[in-house]
């Protein structure tokens, strides 16, 4: 039977293992440049290559900043994690030119640093594709300066109407405006928006499904793309650029830093960043598929382990309960006392209170003391009693003092806290003064105690009466009698 259960417990755990080492089956994400898919992005990338040459375009999984120079040129799709701040400001500001195209991404949190906020469409477009808002078209923005009217944007110079799908609106009072969606009754939206960041440009825009494979069959949506990764890398009119485009889509990672610079507390920084959004998309999108694999194998396991350990472990038979021994704290009488007393969770406060109540009842016995007497009662009785020296006295009075404390802390239910060492010294005192006063149980001391009446001795039955008292012998009525 123990054979059976370890075999099928073995059983469970590799089953476990051979689904965490089968190979899981990736499916293509929205905005890949390798997907050719209806909602893939390998038609911008060719548009790319084709405008800019092959060489001079690289889609990367993983973005070396040390890699990028101030000529070069970023486009991130829909990035589900922040750039990195300082890395994407020192980049645009040595003349870097970065594009973030993210609708409900993460590529706010790096707008946000600039201001940018995201706004909805309009619910009532002008012009839409089949009259669906979400499908809304979007027109180039020609400033008008002086009363003259200035050129669209360079990257929607050749583009007169765009497709979005399902886009959102961004906000930003002095950044220029690129392309906007005109509305019924309510204002106009933003969607592309320009600016200049030192040397460089920052060109955002909040849809980039119209960069898709399907949107890219329109003509202003197939120009956009056109001119957006020339606007990136090549000369806008101002200077000639001939750098590099670096295309990021989705999930990404960074690296290094610009100018091959970097530092200790720039890599504990990135390794916090990095575990931080990996706990964000945990607890936003759950867990990955090899992870929840990885937890199953390792429940898998431990159960494994634990049933063959279970089913190899003898079996004892329980002792009957009326067959067991009472403890000793549930006994009554004197040991069950001391039993409880003596135990490491009981407060020392009850030991205190034991230790008060032998001495009262040891002086009752001795002197026929009154029950709960007071505590200057029982300090003047031990004076008076006892052979005790002031420093004796002063010592016993103290801890008769904490004695009445302690019983009424206890009394009031919040127990005062007593060290080891304050017991132990109080204990000490009173049996100090016990052996003083005779009431230690021991063979009291012969004579008669210190104010206590003299006995005399009985008149024998037919014989002489008792001697008087020396004392009482020499009044001056029997001198005169003699």
């Amino acid at each position: 039977m123990r054979r059976r259960a370890t075999s099928c417990a073995l059983l469970v755990a590799l089953a476990a293992l051979v689904a965490l080492l089968a190979p899981v089956r990736a499916a293509g994400a929205a905005f890949e440049v390798s997907d050719a898919s209806w909602e893939g992005c390998s038609e911008l990338l060719e548009i790319a290559r084709a405008e800019l040459g092959v060489a001079r375009v690289h889609p990367v999984a993983v973005l070396d900043w040390s890699q990028v120079g101030p000529e070069d040129g970023i486009l991130a799709l829909h990035p589900q994690q922040a750039l990195d701040a300082d890395e994407s400001t020192a980049f645009m500001k040595a003349g870097g030119r970065l594009a973030i195209v993210d609708d409900f991404g993460r590529g706010d949190d790096t707008l946000r640093r600039f201001q940018i906020e995201r706004i909805p469409t309009p619910a009532r477009p002008v012009a839409a594709l089949r009259n669906r808002p979400a499908l809304a078209i979007a027109e180039p923005v020609v400033d008008i300066v002086g009363g003259h009217a200035i050129g669209p944007h360079p990257v929607v110079s050749h583009v007169q109407r765009l497709v979005t799908n399902h886009a959102t609106g961004l906000k930003h009072p002095n950044l220029s405006p690129v392309l906007r969606i005109r509305a019924i009754s309510e204002p106009d939206v933003i969607v592309a928006v320009a600016g200049q960041v030192g040397k460089g440009r920052l060109f955002a825009m909040g849809d980039p499904s119209s960069l898709m494979n399907m949107m890219l069959r329109y003509p202003g949506n197939r120009a956009f793309a056109v001119g957006l990764a020339r606007y990136l890398v090549d000369e806008d009119g101002a200077e000639p650029r001939r750098g590099r485009l670096y295309i990021v889509a989705n999930r990404f990672e960074e690296e290094s830093s610009f100018g091959g610079e970097t530092s200790l507390r720039k890599d504990i920084d990135a390794q916090v960043k990095a575990l931080a959004e990996a706990v964000e998309d945990a607890r936003r999108d759950g867990l990955p598929g090899g992870a929840l694999l990885a937890l199953a194998a390792a429940a898998g396991l431990g159960l494994a382990i634990w049933i063959a350990r279970a089913s190899a472990r003898p079996y004892r038979s329980p002792l009957p309960r009326y067959a067991r021994p009472t403890p000793l704290v549930a006994q009554g009488g004197a040991a069950g006392r001391f039993a409880v007393l003596a135990a490491p969770s009981s407060p020392r406060g009850l030991a205190f209170l034991e230790l008060k109540s032998a001495l009262l009842e040891a002086l009752a016995l001795r002197f026929g003391l009154e029950a709960n007497p007071a505590p200057d009662a029982v300090a003047r009785l031990v004076a008076r009693e006892g052979s005790l020296d002031e420093r004796a006295l002063s010592a016993f009075k103290e801890v008769l003092a904490t004695m009445y404390r302690v019983e009424a802390s206890v009394v009031a239910g919040k127990p005062t806290h007593v060290s080891r060492p304050a017991l132990v010294h109080a204990a000490d005192v009173v049996r100090g003064v016990l052996a003083a006063c005779g009431a230690d149980g021991r063979k009291p001391p012969r004579g008669p105690r210190p104010g206590a009446p003299l006995d005399r001795p009985a008149a024998r039955p037919g014989g002489p009466p008792p001697e008087p008292d020396a004392k009482l012998a020499t009044t001056p009525s029997d001198k005169g009698a003699r």
